[in-house]
This record gives structure tokens, sequence and C-alpha cells, in this order.
């Protein structure tokens, strides 16, 4: 409860520091995480040797000299975003003679679950303090030390810009943590969970305070009668294999039976050569794999491809390839999901991909935010209205 006081009161500091104090401090931030790389990298080294071999999270967990100098990267990106605070929304005179304005504002104080991924903790402070918000960070046991490093930094660089390290804190690694950050009505304005499913769900159903939901990917790519094989076979390879452990991996290739036989084949051919196993059985529809491994399904026509993603889709990201711009336009209009792609992987789900610099999560709810979230879905927005005296009429 010290903890979430003190970023409450930092709240209110961080929320009025110009555009360019705040892009001073993530370059600061910036410099300092490539300053650092060689104690980071050894307490994530630390973290990864305590994980299983086995475990899927071990790739999320990784950190490499690339990775972080990525990291690194990202934080600048963010702070060379254009402005979003006090951006006018709306603006109007009513008869009444008051004149109103709907601007930008931070939402306060942005609290985020998460697991294995510390870089995770990194992004979220960064889009955080961009846009005028304090993080309060709860990660994973598996990457405690990693996080603490990193925490660690992030306070120093605070620390030198005179402001309170509460503008992002990192809670323990505990149960208890998370619970008193999901009841913590008054001190902290969203919270923001990434991770499994059971994390998602577990979230949504004990917070106190208001959630928005990041889901799993279970994300699928339809391959139509008229789709093009070289588009097609480089369309799922690099869906599936460019990072099996993230959420906008493919899960499940849906295939009109006019592709089925040798065509089929071909496409799959570069998937089987890295080595992922399919299936066919219905009981994976539905299943995110996180793995080398990917369902199967063919289908009859554009209408069941469509059926199957309402029922076994999550709402994160589905992709079409086909060469007909009719039936491209009907899949991205039937089809429900934050993210619809045409002849195109859904490996691009991201907020560096997406020109937001980083992300928070990808929600899969539709209130509020939807998709990546950058700077614009830790906003909210508040009326100032004015006028020359004007007083409401009886």
């Amino acid at each position: 409860m010290e903890a979430l006081l003190a970023a409450k009161a930092a709240a209110r500091k961080v929320g009025q520091l110009t555009d360019g104090a705040r892009r001073d401090l993530l370059d600061a931030l910036a410099a300092a995480l490539r300053r650092s790389a060689d104690e980071l990298l050894k307490a994530n080294e630390a973290d990864v040797a305590a994980m299983a071999p086995e475990d899927p999270r071990r790739d999320r967990l990784l950190l490499t000299p690339e990775r972080l100098a990525g990291v690194a990267a990202g934080v600048e990106a963010v702070s060379r975003l254009r402005e979003v605070l006090w951006e006018e929304l709306e603006a109007r005179e009513r008869p009444s003679g008051i004149r109103l304005r709907r601007v930008r504002v931070p939402l306060g104080v942005v609290g985020c679950i998460y697991e294995a991924r510390p870089n995770v903790t990194v992004d979220v402070a960064a889009l955080c303090l961009r846009a005028g918000n304090v993080a309060v960070l709860k990660g994973g046991k598996e990457a405690a030390w990693t996080n603490e490093a990193l925490a660690d930094v992030m306070g120093g660089v605070l620390r030198a810009a005179g402001l309170p390290e509460a503008a992002v804190t990192l809670l323990p690694p505990t149960h208890a943590a998370a619970e008193a950050l999901m009841r913590a009505e008054g001190l902290v304005d969203v919270l923001i969970p990434r991770g499994s499913a059971g994390l998602i769900r577990a979230v949504r159903q004990q917070a106190r305070v208001p959630v928005i939901e990041t889901g799993a990917g279970v994300c699928h790519t339809y391959l139509h009668e008229d789709a093009d094989v070289a588009v097609a076979a480089r369309v799922v390879e690099n869906g599936k294999t460019r990072r099996v452990s993230v959420c906008n991996a493919l899960d499940c290739l849906l295939v009109h039976r006019a592709l089925a036989g040798e065509t089929l084949e071909q496409i799959l051919a570069p998937c089987r050569a890295k080595g992922v196993a399919l299936h066919t059985e219905p009981e994976t529809w539905g299943r995110e794999w996180l793995s080398m491994a990917m369902s199967v399904r063919v289908v009859d026509s554009l209408d069941e491809a469509l059926e199957h993603i309402a029922r076994f889709g999550s709402g994160h990201s589905e992709a079409i390839v086909t060469q007909s711009a009719e039936v491209a336009q009907r899949f991205q209009r039937e089809v429900d999901a934050a993210c619809v792609y045409v002849n195109t992987p859904t490996a691009f789900t991201d907020g560096g991909e997406f020109g937001l610099g980083a992300e928070v999560g990808i929600s899969t709810q539709k209130l509020h935010a939807r998709g990546p979230m950058g700077l614009t879905a830790l906003t909210t927005s508040k009326w100032l209205v004015e006028s020359d005296g004007a007083v409401r009429a009886e």
C-alpha cells in the first residue's frame, strides 16, 4: 500500500511534465540501458538458468545483446513520437454561450501484471512516462532478477531528473502484490494484464479496478482458392516460424479444398523444413500453440472459414491470402478481431511495427482500446468549458 500511495502521489508530478522533459527522460533511459547492458544481461542469465529448458516461456524471458539493444531503441522511438497530451479532440459552442473543448489527458496510474517478458518492464514504463502516467509493474517470478535490475536502472534515471522513483514502481513478484494491485481502488486508474489466458482470466475476475483485457492470441490464416502459392508460403512461414512464443504467431491454417494436395504441400514445405509439427485433429482447433506446432484444417468455402474463426478465434489477429479484392473486403468486414490482414502475416501485430514505438499490450476487448496499445490508449479525455458568465436557464 505504501508503494501504491507513493505512485499515486507521483502521478500528479509526472502528469505536469512538459513534452520536452518527458522526451529527455526517455532519451536518458535509453542511454542508461545501453551503459548497463552487462549487468542487465547477467541478471537475465540467472533467470534463464532457473527456468526449465523445455518451458515455452524461455524464449520470451531471454535477453540477448541484440534484444536489449532493441529495447533501448524502442525507448528512443517512443521518445520521438508526437505529443498527444492536450490534443484537442473536438470543440463546439452552444447557444447557451458556453464554449467546449475535449482534450487528451493522462490516465494517471497504470498498473500492469505480466509474466516472463522483461522487455515489457521497459516498454510499459516508457509508454506510461511519455503519456504523462505513472507505471506500477508486477512481473512474474521467472524474470525477478532481470526486472529488479531494469527497475534499478530506471530508478537512477528518475532520480537524476529530479523525479520520484515511484513514477516507475516495481512490486514484488508475489501473489500478495498482485492481489494488492487488483484491489487498489482509488490508487490505480487502470490495470492491464499481459500473459497467459489463465493470468488474464484471473485478473478479469478478481480485479476491483478497471481492467483492459489483453487476450490470448489464437491466430488464423485462411488460404482462399485463388491464393498466390508463393505469397501463401511466405505468409504462413513468417506467421508461424518468425517467433513461435509470441501471441501473434500463427496457430491454425485454414485451407480451401481447391488447394489441398500437392499445392498445400508446396505451401507448407518451408514450415516442414524448419520442423513445424502439423495437427489436423479437431480437438486442436482453438489452441494457442506457442511452439513449433500448428493446426491445419481444410474447408470448403470462405463461409466455412469465417465460421471457424468466429468460433475458435480469440479476437486478436486473423489473415487471408487471396487475389480477389471482393473476397478480401468481405473477410476484413466480417472477421471480428483487433487486426485483420490481407496477404500479410499476423506477425505484424506489434506496436513497433504499427509505428506506435512500443506497446503496453494488445487489447482484444472493444472498450477504450483495441489492438496494439500505444500512447493514445494510455490517455483519457476531459472537457474544458468556458463562457463569459453564462448561466443555465431553468
